[in-house]
Parts: C-alpha cells; structure tokens; sequence
C-alpha cells in the first residue's frame, strides 16, 4: 500500500532539502523590494514627482491620438510620391486626395488620381492611373501579420502593359530582383468591386496587340461579377480574349473561385473552365482546356511554348497551375486523322523555359507525323495527305523556326501503337528528343515495318544563322517487294534490304540540309530473288528477258548480293560501288543522284554469265525525278551494235551478221562478302 505523501520519506527529503530554502529565498527578495526598490514605493505611494510624470504621459498619449485623429494626410502625398519614385526609377505620383481612416476595426484608406509612369524607354505612357481606390483591412488579423481586406474598391483604372523584342517589360517595378513565376498574388479580399477599367498590352517579341476593359460588380443579374472583354490583333490576324466569373461576394481563402475564358487568334482557339484555388493567389488554379486550331505552330503566339507543325487539332485535358510549373494532363483528342494523348509539364529553370511532355497514339496516320517534319498537310475529308510543299519534289521544304528553338528547353517522347495502312508499311513509331541550349537532339528515331525496321539518331544546331545538323539512320531487314511493285501479280524481286545514310550539313528544312550535306549513302541486298526476265534484261539479253516476259513466265533467279555505295558531297551523291549480281548476269552501274534538285542519273551495264544468242550491248539507263525516274536504254550502244551487224552482213555473209549479238558469257560472279564489307 502506498503511504500518504506526508509520511513518504522521499518527499521528507526533498521538502527539507530543497522547496523550503527556495521559499525562504523568495520571501528574503520580496521584503527587499519592498523596503529599498524606489519604482515600488512611487507605485505605492505616489508622490509630486511620480504625479507630474503619469500626467505628461497621459498627455502625451492624448496629443498623439489627436493629432492622428485630425492629421492632413495629404502632406504625405508628396513624401510618399518622391520616395517610390527614386525607389523605382520612375515617376509615381498621388495627385488627389489621400484619406487615411485610422480608429477601426477594419482601418481603411482611399486614394484619389494614382500615377505610376512608365520606365525611361516607355515614357509616352503611364504604366497605371487609378481615378479612385479605396481599400480597407481587419485589425486582429493584421496585428498577427497577415492581410484580411474586407473591401476593395477601384474606378477607372488604366493599365498599360509593354513587353519589347528584348525582354524588358514596363509592369516590372525592380527589374534588377531575380525573376519569379511572374503570378499575380493578392491577400484575401471579400468584396472587390472595380468600375471602367482599361487595359491595354503590347507584346512586341510575338506581335500582339490588345486592348480590354475590366469590370467587377456586385449584383445577382447576369452583369454581375467579374467581366474582361479584349479586342486585338496577333500576328495581323484578329485577337480576342473573354473572362468570366462569379461577384466577388463573401471571398474566402479557401473556397475557389470559379472562372471561364476563352482566347482565340491566329487560327488557335483556346478555352478553360475552372477556379482559383486560394483566391486571389494566381499561381495557383486548375482548369479543363480545350484546344482547336488549324496548327500547332501558332499556340507559339499564344503561349510562347515552342510546338511543331501538325495538321488541324482538337485537344482537351486538365490544366493546373502550382507556382512556376503548369500541368497539361490527361488530355486526348486529334492531330489530323490521328489520335493522340498524353501529358505535358511547363516549367521554368532560371531565365528559361523547360517543357516535358509525354505523347502517344493508338492509331496514327503516317501522313500526320509527315507533317510534323515538315511536310505541308492537306485535309481531304477525314484524312490527311501531306506533300513536300513543292510540286513533284520528294524532300519536306518548311524551314525550322530557329528562334523558337533557342528560348526553351525541353524533352519529348512519343510513341505509336499502330499506323494505319501505308505504302511504306510503317507499324510502330517510337520518337524521343532533347532540347536544351539551341541544339535539338533526336533519339531513338524509330520506324518498325511489317518486315525491318529504321533506326537513328539526328542532331539540330539552331545557334547558328543557318541550322548545322548531323543524321545518321539504319535500316535493317526491309522488304524489297515494298520498294519495287509487283508485275502481272506476281514480285518482280523478293529480299531483305539493308542501308544506312550518315549526312551532315546546313540547312533551315530537311530539303535544304539534303540538298548541302557530305556524307556517305549505301543500300546492301545480302540475297534474294530476281524475275528470271527482269534479270536477263539487265543485260539486254533480247531472246531471253523478252521471250519470257512475253510468255508470262514467273520463274525467278536469284540475287547472289546487290550493293550501292554513294560518296555524298554538296548534295551530290556520286555511285563508289554499284553492283547487282545475279545467277544469270553481273550489273555494274555508275552516276549521281542529285539531293537538291532530286534527280537521278545512272547508267547500269549488265554482263551475261553465259553464252547468249541475241544480245543487245546496251547499259540502262534511270534519270529522271526521284518521284517518277524513267527507265531506258543508252540508244547509241544499240546503234553502234546494229551498224556493226549491217556492215559484216553486207561485206561478208548474213550469217556473221549475227556475230555481234553473240556473248560468250565471260562475267564471273562478283565477290560478295568484299563488296558488302566495303559498304560503309
């Protein structure tokens, strides 16, 4: 059992041992005070001394209070004007009356005709006049340090915005301080209420100009609430710009307040739903965006982030906003005939924009990723069918926007599931790239076949005036039959090709760089199979590629190897090695293909490997445009071989006539394993 605490030997101890010489120490201080401390005794007992000093501070206190209560705030307005205009370098002026409400629960002032100048390069307007604010706070919460302002009330304020090619930006009051998000932040405010406001924005760098009035008003009819209504131009093209939301009544911290806009111009149409998370702290909020437009390129104007060129688009997901990064996600739509979906992250890192964005389709039209890389696309219907944007050329001739490239940086990754029917045969596309510093990095660049696949990397230097790029792709296992169409049902030839293109050279489009690179081009058949007439033509053999086209005859012969090695330079692809041998004739070729003007000039010279009756000694001959080369033979050789036979025919006998069209078949097989080893 436990004993009370009296008798608990313990607490004898430490009673004895400590409380009590503390008690005894405090009562010895206290009748020291008492008897010597002269603040105490005046306390007590006032005297004439300690009188006269209560009664200056009462008095004191008195005079402050009224001197307060009738102080002319109006002898501030220049104090005050010339301290923030030394404080930012630009004039700012109180040029009304200030009134200053003191002895409140909710302390409030009023400000009549507020000028703010603009920086000594935008003189010629003011940055912001006001006719009339007037705003007031709550005491208890200031007190603790936070701003509670019940209302706010503003009439005719006019806003001017400049923002110049370079940069600089008038609304920026210190424009020394390190750059932020650039969000507008205000303290809670419960009743806003603004009258005939103006604003105006010119944005040099992307050609906008805009001009808006700003209303917010109380009321439950349909003009209540906030209202901005812009009209402009963008790029020379129409601009207009709405924001709705609900009076600004009962505005708590955390309850969002809800909004609508809707921005269009330059062909892009852009609309978002949603509310302010912590009103009025615009770095935060969430929307749902939709986006429309003819191309992706134009969102540039609107949003200064960098896109391709696509065909006509539609796109909705959600939007949010968390201090300096903005969040796309969740977004699904179309790009041309194309589905596409994803997520895409703006943010900034220092000066510089950086972007993030994760792309995929389920269906995509090969046509729209064409347009991507430059093609010009047209919509036909539901479908989309892209060109070089020159008649009959092959090679996409848009030029890259450079500039674009150097104000951000970012990564991308797009992935397609499927691909629509192509005559490319094209089934998954996997697409990845890095941007940072004005040099666009691609890999992987992926493109898998129903049979092979193209793989590679490219890198884009946009620091120079004229962009310097380097490309270097593979091609491994592609079918010939997709390169070469069939005749008569049947395939004219059958294999696997393999290839590879290492180029570099200037050029703003993929035509331009083509068309100046140095590099070297080779396309390698390992083996195959050949229509046994189409083989026997390569050497003109008459007897017998006719006689079996004529018959219909399917027969094939094979490709013991074909190679085609090209020595690029000024976008001059000039043949170092072309060989197709087959089991019936050797072909060696020679001449260019033209880059920039896409044309081609080869000669091909076939050699029978046996003894042939008729044959006509005459190379083949393909020139003409890469879209539609024309295949012939070289007429002189034809003629040189048939005057010979006139001649014997006529001196000698009819029969040796005949010797000029006999070939012994000498050609060897070539060596294959050299020649595919040499092809770099």
């Amino acid at each position: 059992m436990f004993k009370p605490l009296k008798e608990n030997p313990n607490w004898l101890a430490l009673r004895d041992r400590a409380l009590v010489p503390a008690g005894a120490w405090a009562r010895d201080r206290r009748d020291w005070i008492v008897a010597h401390d002269p603040v105490y005794a005046g306390l007590r007992r006032p005297g004439r001394t300690e009188r006269i000093a209560a009664g200056a501070t009462v008095a004191l206190l008195a005079l402050l209070l009224a001197l307060l209560m009738l102080f002319q705030w109006n002898w501030l307005r220049g104090p005050i004007g010339d301290w923030a205009s030394a404080r930012y370098d630009r004039e700012i002026a109180l040029d009304g009356d200030l009134d200053v409400t003191l002895f409140s629960w909710t302390p409030s002032a009023r400000i009549r005709d507020l000028r703010i100048g603009g920086p000594d390069w935008a003189l010629e307007r003011d940055t912001l006049r006001i006719a009339d604010a007037q705003a007031s706070v709550r005491l208890g919460p200031l007190l603790t340090g936070r701003i509670e302002m019940p209302m706010v009330r503003i009439t005719r304020p006019e806003v001017v915005l400049i923002s110049t090619a370079d940069g600089r930006k008038s609304w920026v009051l210190d424009p020394d301080k390190p750059r932020t998000d650039d969000a507008l932040r205000l303290p809670p405010i419960n009743r806003l209420i603004i009258q005939d406001g103006r604003v105006s924005l010119t944005h040099q760098e992307r050609d906008i100009k805009l001009d808006a009035t700003v209303n917010a008003r109380e009321g439950s009819d349909g003009g209540a609430g906030f209202h901005l209504d812009g009209r402009g131009t963008m790029n020379g093209t129409p601009l207009t710009l709405e924001v709705r939301g609900g009076p600004f009544i009962n505005i708590r911290r955390d309850r969002p307040y809800g909004f609508k806009a809707e921005l269009s111009g330059v062909g892009s149409t852009l609309t978002a739903d949603g509310s302010i998370t912590r009103p009025f702290d615009l770095g935060r909020f969430k929307a749902t965006l939709s986006l429309e437009g003819r191309d992706m390129a134009d969102l540039y104007l609107l949003t200064g982030i960098t896109t391709p060129n696509t065909p006509p688009y539609r796109l909705s997901g959600q939007l949010t906003r968390d201090d300096a990064l903005f969040s796309f996600t969740g977004f699904t739509g179309r790009v041309g005939s194309s589905d596409l979906s994803g997520d895409v992250r703006v943010d900034r890192v220092g000066e510089r924009r950086r972007v993030r964005a994760d792309l995929r389709s389920q269906l995509l039209d090969i046509d729209d990723l064409a347009a991507v890389l430059g093609a010009r696309p047209q919509v036909t219907g539901s479908d989309t069918v892209s060109s070089s944007g020159v008649p009959g050329k092959l090679l996409p001739d848009a030029p890259l926007n450079v500039e674009r490239l150097r104000v951000m940086d970012g990564t991308l990754r797009y992935r397609a599931a499927r691909v629509k029917r192509n005559d490319l045969d094209v089934r998954q596309v996997d697409l990845g790239a890095e941007l940072k510093a004005g040099v666009l990095n691609l890999d992987p660049v992926a493109f898998n076949f129903n049979r092979g696949a193209l793989t590679g990397t490219a890198r884009i230097d946009a620091n120079r005036r004229i962009p310097w790029s380097t490309a270097d792709f593979r091609l491994r296992g592609y079918p010939l039959e997709s390169i070469i169409p069939a005749r008569n049902g049947a395939p004219t030839v059958t294999g696997s090709a393999l290839g590879r293109a290492k180029l570099e050279g200037p050029g703003a489009s993929i035509h331009a760089f083509a068309a100046g690179s140095r590099g070297t081009i080779s396309l390698v058949v390992p083996q195959g199979q050949m229509r046994a007439a189409f083989a026997e033509l390569l050497g003109i053999n008459v007897t017998a590629g006719l006689g079996r086209l004529l018959a219909g005859d399917t027969g094939s012969s094979e490709i013991r190897c074909a190679v085609a090695d090209f020595t690029v330079s000024g976008g001059v692809a000039t043949a170092r090695t072309f060989v197709i041998d087959t089991a019936p004739v050797l072909a060696k070729g020679s001449g260019t293909i033209n880059l920039g003007t896409e044309t081609m000039n080869l000669r091909i010279d076939g050699e029978t490997k046996e003894p042939r009756l008729i044959r006509l000694w005459s190379p083949i001959t393909v020139e003409g445009p890469l879209t539609g080369p024309r295949v012939g033979v070289e007429s002189g050789a034809v003629a040189g071989q048939l005057g010979v036979a006139a001649a014997l025919g006529a001196l000698i006998n009819p029969l040796v006539a005949l010797l000029p069209f006999v070939d012994p078949g000498l050609a060897e097989d070539a060596n294959c394993g050299a020649l595919i080893s040499s092809a770099r």
